[in-house]
């Protein structure tokens, strides 16, 4: 019998774990993509510019939509 009951106790662990992964499956940390995307272009020099052509934009200087000025 203790080949049953070790084959019982492998197959509760089994279910357990499998458990586990369904409810993190389920229940992902977090759903919200504005909080999986915060900070990832922290000291991205290139996303830097964007914020500061963006800006000038919006204060009017449409200088910055310039083609003529790309290299």
């Amino acid at each position: 019998m203790t080949t049953n009951t070790s084959l019982e106790e492998r197959m509760a662990a089994v279910e357990a774990a499998i458990t586990q992964i369904q409810q993190q499956i389920d229940y992902p940390k977090s759903s919200n993509w504005l909080e999986q995307i915060s900070g990832s272009f922290k000291d991205e020099l290139a996303f830097e510019e964007i914020l500061a052509l963006g800006q000038a934009i919006r204060r009017g200087d449409e200088s910055v939509l310039d083609p003529s000025g790309i290299d």
